[in-house]
């Protein structure tokens, strides 16, 4: 986790960081710990894309789970909801691209 030597999560916890802020895109990590859960959310105006960098992560999309194991990537269209969940007992690492920037 060198790149998100900040983002150590506790059980049940989820951490993030913006890596990247510009006019059109937004990029950010989250770590989620042991039992932690990204609510499923949308971004009615923004393209999203998920690339897990560490660990395996449920990713729930539109009421569908999927595991994805590192390295993974998941595309989720503008206003689909999308969440993610750690069912391991490690930490999962994950960013979110979002394109444009949200409003």
């Amino acid at each position: 986790m060198d790149l998100y030597e900040s983002l150590d999560p506790d059980d049940g916890e989820v951490l993030d960081t913006e890596l990247v802020v510009s006019e059109d895109v937004l990029v950010k990590a989250f770590a989620l710990g042991p039992g932690a859960e990204l609510s499923p959310h949308e971004h009615p105006e923004s393209t999203n894309i998920f690339q897990v960098t560490e660990g395996t992560v449920t990713v729930i999309q539109d009421g569908t789970e999927a595991e994805i194991t590192a390295p993974g990537i998941v595309h989720h269209d503008r206003g689909v909801s999308h969440g993610a969940r750690n069912e391991t007992d490690e930490t999962v690492v994950l960013t979110a691209s979002l394109c444009p920037m949200p409003g």
